[in-house]
């Protein structure tokens, strides 16, 4: 009799076992496909999201000028790539610059590099730009000083995953461990 009472606790706990782990991101659900973007890519080929699948991606915007949160992102990915090990090559973390005026290809591959060789840095013109952050909702405002300028902007990053889908969206300030947690999880699915 006793067995009998424990199999409903024992069916419940095989529920919660076979769920699989939340991410630490805001989840979108459903997912949505990622909006195809072309721009020029610090890599020296022409960018699109479409050229990623099979690997996830770790999409953030900003400019090689900024002083505070962008390098900060960056050196979160950067140990994040560090912290996966070989599973890193299946990773591709995009950077799209909302600074065209400043940010060629080969400056953006020079900043990136800085951070890790296989970041990839988009650029374009003002038109394309804005396209794209209309179409993945980003923000992203000039800001004058004098002569010198910086831009005020969305600093949250995509999780994209392997089928091009955007699975989740992270704040800024999460630590790499998060980063790490969220995308094993996306690369083991």
């Amino acid at each position: 009799m006793k067995l009998l009472a424990l199999l409903p606790l024992l069916w419940v706990a095989s529920l919660g076992a076979a769920q699989p782990p939340a991410l630490k991101a805001g989840v979108f659900d459903p997912p949505r496909q990622a909006p195809e973007l072309t721009l020029q890519g610090s890599n020296g080929r022409e960018l699109t999201m479409s050229a990623f699948r099979g690997k996830v991606v770790l999409l953030a915007f900003g400019f090689t000028s900024c002083a505070d949160v962008c390098p900060t992102t960056l050196a979160t990915f950067a140990e994040a790539h560090r912290q996966l090990g070989p599973a890193a090559a299946r990773v591709q973390v995009v950077y799209i610059t909302v600074d065209p005026e400043r940010d060629d290809p080969d400056r953006m591959k020079k900043y990136l590099g800085g951070f890790d060789p296989t970041f990839i840095g988009g650029t374009g013109s003002p038109a394309q730009l804005a396209a794209v952050r209309k179409d993945y909702g980003i923000s992203a405002e000039k800001k004058m000083f004098g002569s010198a300028y910086t831009y005020a902007h969305s600093s949250f990053t995509y999780l994209i995953d392997r089928s091009g889908r955007i699975r989740a969206l992270m704040p800024y300030g999460h630590s790499p461990d998060d980063f790490v947690h969220d995308l094993k999880i996306l690369l083991g699915e």
